[in-house]
């Protein structure tokens, strides 16, 4: 059963969204306002969902989305009477995964979880994608750099500096971005 974390900040309408929550079998096992601080909020409670029920998304629930979703990754899901475009990109840009304009009904709720649960994973896997080729670029780099310095301390050419490395690496069973640092490392050191 996943665990909801409910932002209300509709207060002419307080509970609807709990109420079908609890109507659709699931457990709401905390509700705030909005004009709570949300990450620490997550970090209490550690939902599995986040939704939020605002009658129009503001700067300051964008900005509470924005350091959840950087900090301490969940599906959120964005109830609100709000129908302006610019809003619902600025909300999904800000890490919201599921943005829903008007009416809640508990029939709908669990397929709108699924939603917004399989774009969440999609974005995950994305960004942990994003990520390792950032850092096998960042890796590169420091192989080349690595390989000049050693080009400059040898005088051999760039085949030659990469099969001295790459000797390096399997003799030391190390992978080559190691030897890398180490010879960069070693450059600085003796200046």
């Amino acid at each position: 059963m996943l665990r909801i974390l409910l932002i209300n900040d509709t207060p002419r309408k307080v509970g609807r969204l709990k109420a079908a929550l609890v109507e659709a079998g699931f457990e709401v096992i905390d509700e705030s306002g909005l004009t709570i601080d949300l990450p620490a909020r997550v970090e209490t409670v550690r939902p599995d969902v986040i939704l939020i029920d605002t009658e129009s998304a503001g700067r300051d629930v964008m900005e509470q989305v924005v350091l959840v979703t950087r900090d301490q990754p969940r599906p959120i899901v964005m109830f609100t009477d709000e129908h302006d475009p610019n809003v619902m990109r600025q909300a999904i840009k800000s890490g919201v995964s599921a943005y829903i304009v008007e009416g809640i009904q508990a029939q709908r709720l669990q397929p709108i979880l699924d939603v917004a649960m399989a774009r969440f994973e999609s974005d995950q896997a994305l960004r942990a994608q994003l990520q390792a080729r950032d850092q096998q670029l960042a890796e590169r780099k420091r192989i080349e750099l690595a390989k000049g310095m050693l080009m400059k301390m040898k005088s051999c050419n760039e085949e030659e500096a990469y099969t001295l490395m790459r000797r390096q690496a399997m003799s030391r069973q190390q992978k080559l971005i190691q030897v890398a640092e180490q010879i960069i490392a070693m450059s600085e050191l003796l200046g």
